[in-house]
């Protein structure tokens, strides 16, 4: 996990925000855990974006507006809960395999200036109905935050996006 400044490096007395701890970050975060369940399985709950305001706390609402020629979803508007407001944004979704995989990328948002990440899905050997699930997740918000406040807002992302994937997926499993 990490986060790099845009542009060019300033310090506090020439950017005020820094002071404040508001500096407009780029933030990446990665990390992965073992889900008991096969890869194909763990795959279809993330790919079953409509499901998510059932198990995926924050989000509200979800309408698949494009599909692609195998009829996954390629274009996908979400309503969520975000840092005490409602948000809105719309995601572009690939796919691929070798590892099992699904991408995306922001396409419009109303917070973020880029909502980017990739979930996949690794058979760990010798056990086929046990998956490593992989997340990775780079965004950068539309206006400057608290240092605070972006953390807490990660380890929330982060926890829904494995932990209670987890949940999901085993709940359905056994």
């Amino acid at each position: 996990m990490g986060s790099s400044q845009i542009g060019p490096y300033k310090t506090a007395d020439q950017d005020p925000a820094i002071l404040l701890g508001t500096v407009m970050m780029f933030e990446q975060a990665t990390k992965s855990t073992i889900i008991e369940a096969p890869p194909q399985r763990c795959f279809e709950v993330v790919c079953d974006y409509e499901s998510y305001p059932e198990w995926a706390p924050e989000v509200k609402q979800v309408e698949v507006l494009r599909r692609d020629t195998d009829g996954r979803a390629g274009l996908v508007s979400f309503q969520a809960a975000a840092m005490g407001r409602s948000t809105t944004y719309l995601l572009e979704y690939f796919y691929g395999t070798n590892p099992l995989r699904v991408s995306w990328r922001l396409v419009k948002g109303d917070l973020t200036k880029r909502l980017d990440g990739e979930y996949s899905f690794h058979s760990i050997q010798d056990a086929p109905d046990r998956t490593e699930v992989t997340y990775h997740l780079a965004v950068q918000m539309a206006m400057p935050l608290p240092g605070f406040v972006k953390r807490r807002a990660e380890a929330r992302i982060m926890s829904t996006a494995l932990e209670v994937l987890r949940s999901r997926v085993e709940a359905d499993v056994h």
